[in-house]
């Protein structure tokens, strides 16, 4: 059974730096990407931050571009986002999410190729 537990988010204020953990329990982390979404209330969910299964590509959002960094730690089971910068534009619930297809060789910004999701993570950004 995959679960994908979320750690870290909370309060800054802008120009300031948050860290979002996901930890993948179960089976095969390593054969499949990961990513990160967020979504703001009445919004759609938004493609944020993609790594591929094997680490060798990353995609992000021009709006994160040059401030956020995604990577995974397999040893650990682990995918982490570092968000530095930011803004009040980025406070949001963001998610952690696994692709549901094992090996892809590119990073999807959309939410359906996405089969479990982590619980959300509220980030606040004051001005």
């Amino acid at each position: 059974q995959v679960q994908l537990v979320q750690s870290g988010g909370g309060l800054v204020q802008a120009g300031g730096s948050l860290r979002l953990t996901c930890t993948h329990s179960g089976p095969s982390f390593g054969h499949y990407g990961m990513a990160w979404f967020r979504q703001v209330e009445r919004k759609e969910r938004e493609f944020v931050a993609g790594i591929k299964w094997d680490a060798g590509a990353t995609k992000y959002a021009d709006s994160v571009k040059d401030r956020f960094t995604i990577s995974r730690d397999r040893a650990k089971n682990a995918v982490t986002l570092q968000m530095n910068y930011l803004r009040p534009d980025d406070t949001a619930v963001y998610f952690c999410a696994r692709d549901r297809q094992v090996r892809r060789s590119w990073i999807s910004p959309e939410s359906g190729s996405y089969n479990y999701w982590g619980q959300g993570t509220q980030a606040t950004v004051t001005s």
